[in-house]
C-alpha cells in the first residue's frame, strides 16, 4: 500500500505541475501580470504525512492560490465572483467532474460545500449521531461505496485545482421540528466534528483501503460552510468560530454590497438578484429561481428554456450592476442537480463562461475572498461598504465618499423576496406564466415549504 501511495502522490504532483501556476484570478490569460492576481508559491515536490487511517494527508500548502495584496490608494477593486455548490457529491450525473472542467477552462476556482454523510456508506449510517435525532437519521440519506470513491476522487482533484472544500454539514435537517435552526452552539459543534470525522475516516468507513488519500488535512482546510436551508446561523456562528472557521455562508439572504463580519466571521450571504420580467428579486441560487418558476423539479418541458434564460439573465444583471457599480463580490449558489431538465446547470455554465473571462474579474473561492479581504485596509473596506447596490464613486475610485448609480440593462426595483429555503426539493404550485400578464400576483415570489430532499447518490 505504501508503494501504491508513493506512485499516486507522484501522479498528483504531476497533475499540479501540468495545470500550471496561474492564479484563479478570473483574468483572460494564465500568464496575466495583474499584481492582484499573482499566485503564491506552487510547490510541486510536496512532503507527505499520512494522517489517521490514511484517508487524508498533509502534503503542504494548497497549490494555485493567489497571493493577496493590499490595494493601493484609489485603486479600483477587483470584481470577485464566487460560485459555490451545496452537497458537492459525485453521482451518476457526473456534474462535479463536469464543473471542475468548466472551472479550469475559464480559470475559475470555486467552493464545494461537502455534505459529510456523502462520505459515509449506508451500512455505516449509525456512526452519524445528529443533534436531536436518532443515530443514523438523515434527510438526504447516505452514500454507497462507489459514490464515496467517486466523490473522493473529485474532492482530491478539486483541491489540486485550487478550489475550496467547505462543508454543508451532514443530515440536512430543516424546519421547526428539530431542524438546524433549533440547534444550540454545542450541538453545532458536534455536527462540525462529525463532518470532519467522516472525511478523516472515509477509508475505514467505506473499506476502500487501497485508494489514495485526500491531499489535505481537513481539520485545517475547513474554514467555512453553508447551513442547510440557510437556517441556524445565530447559534452556528459561535460554534464555527470556536472550531476555526473564518467565514459563514448561511445568511438567509443579503444585498449586493460589500461584506462585513458577524460574530468575528466574514458573512457571505446569497444575494438578491433581479428576476427578469418579474417585479421582485430572489436569492442567487438555482433552487430559488426554480421555486419562483415551476415550483417543482419536473416543470412543463415547453417552458424550461425560458426559465433557464431567466436565471441566466438574472445572474448576469446582478453581475453587471456590481461590475459597473460598487464592485461588491457576487455570490452564486447551486446544486449538482438536473432539475427541469438541467436548465439551471446550463445557465450557470453560461454565466461562468461570460463573467470569468472579463477584465478585472476574479472567479474565486470563499476562502480566497476571505484571504483578500483580510489583507485590505479596514478603513477602505468600511468606505466600500457605504456604496449602495449598483453605485460607484461619483468621481472615481480615489473618492469613495461620492457615488453614482448604475442602471441595469433592464432596471428592476429591489424588493425583499420570500426566500425559498435552499437545498430543498420544492412542493408544487401553479407555475409562473411567461405571458407578460398584468396580474398583480406575478410580482409576488412564492412561499415554498421545505420538504425532504432526495439523496445525491440516487
Amino acid at each position: 500500500m505504501a508503494a501504491a501511495w508513493r506512485y499516486t502522490l507522484g501522479a498528483l504532483a504531476a497533475l499540479s505541475l501540468a495545470t500550471g501556476t496561474a492564479a484563479c484570478s478570473g483574468v483572460n490569460s494564465p500568464e496575466a501580470t495583474d499584481p492582484q492576481a499573482a499566485p503564491g508559491p506552487n510547490t510541486v515536490e510536496r512532503p507527505v504525512r499520512l494522517l489517521g487511517d490514511g484517508s487524508t494527508a498533509d502534503t503542504g500548502p494548497q497549490p494555485k492560490q493567489p497571493k493577496p495584496r493590499r490595494m493601493a490608494p484609489g485603486e479600483k477593486p477587483p470584481q470577485f465572483v464566487v460560485f459555490s455548490w451545496d452537497g458537492a457529491g459525485e453521482d451518476s450525473q457526473r456534474l462535479f467532474s463536469h464543473f471542475r472542467k468548466v472551472g479550469k477552462k475559464y480559470n475559475a476556482t470555486m467552493t464545494y460545500f461537502l455534505s459529510g454523510v456523502y462520505m459515509l456508506p449506508e451500512s455505516k449510517r449509525t456512526l452519524y449521531e445528529p443533534p436531536q435525532h436518532a443515530a443514523g437519521a438523515s434527510d438526504i440519506g447516505f452514500n454507497d461505496v462507489r459514490g464515496v470513491r467517486d466523490t473522493v476522487e473529485q474532492l482530491r482533484g478539486a483541491w489540486l485545482d485550487g478550489s475550496e472544500i467547505g462543508t454543508h454539514f451532514n443530515g440536512h435537517f430543516c424546519g421547526r421540528d428539530r431542524g438546524v435552526g433549533t440547534w444550540s452552539p454545542s450541538e453545532w459543534k458536534s455536527e462540525i466534528r462529525q463532518a470532519e470525522s467522516f472525511v478523516r475516516n472515509w477509508k475505514t468507513n467505506s473499506g476502500l483501503k487501497n485508494e489514495p488519500p485526500l491531499p489535505f488535512d481537513y481539520s485545517k482546510e475547513l474554514v467555512g460552510g453553508r447551513a442547510p436551508c440557510l437556517e441556524g446561523q445565530r447559534n452556528l456562528i459561535p460554534a464555527a468560530r470556536s472550531m476555526g472557521f473564518r467565514y459563514d455562508a448561511s445568511s438567509a439572504g443579503g444585498r449586493q454590497v460589500w461584506p462585513s463580519k458577524i460574530g468575528g466571521l466574514w458573512d457571505f450571504p446569497l444575494q438578491d438578484v433581479p428576476v427578469p420580467g418579474r417585479g421582485f428579486e430572489t436569492l442567487s441560487m438555482d433552487y430559488n429561481f426554480l421555486a419562483n418558476q415551476s415550483g417543482t423539479t419536473k416543470g412543463d418541458p415547453s417552458r424550461r428554456e425560458g426559465w433557464g434564460r431567466q436565471m441566466r439573465d438574472g445572474l448576469l444583471d446582478g453581475f453587471e450592476r456590481a461590475y459597473h457599480g460598487n464592485r461588491a463580490p457576487l455570490f452564486i449558489g447551486d446544486h449538482f442537480e438536473s432539475w427541469n431538465g438541467g436548465i439551471y446547470m446550463k445557465a450557470v455554465e453560461s454565466v461562468i463562461a461570460r463573467v470569468c473571462t472579463k477584465e478585472g474579474v476574479r472567479c474565486v473561492s470563499f476562502k480566497q475572498l476571505a484571504d483578500w479581504l483580510d489583507a485590505q485596509d479596514p478603513d477602505v473596506l468600511a468606505k466600500l461598504r457605504r456604496l449602495e447596490v449598483g453605485q460607484a464613486p461619483r468621481t472615481g475610485w480615489a473618492h469613495l465618499g461620492e457615488a453614482r448609480s448604475y442602471a441595469p440593462r433592464q432596471p428592476v426595483p429591489h424588493r425583499p423576496s420570500w426566500h425559498a429555503p435552499s437545498s430543498q426539493e420544492p412542493s408544487s404550485h401553479e407555475p409562473y406564466e411567461d405571458s407578460g400578464s398584468d396580474d398583480e400576483d406575478d410580482d409576488k415570489p412564492m412561499r415554498i415549504k421545505p420538504v425532504r430532499v432526495r439523496p445525491a447518490a440516487e
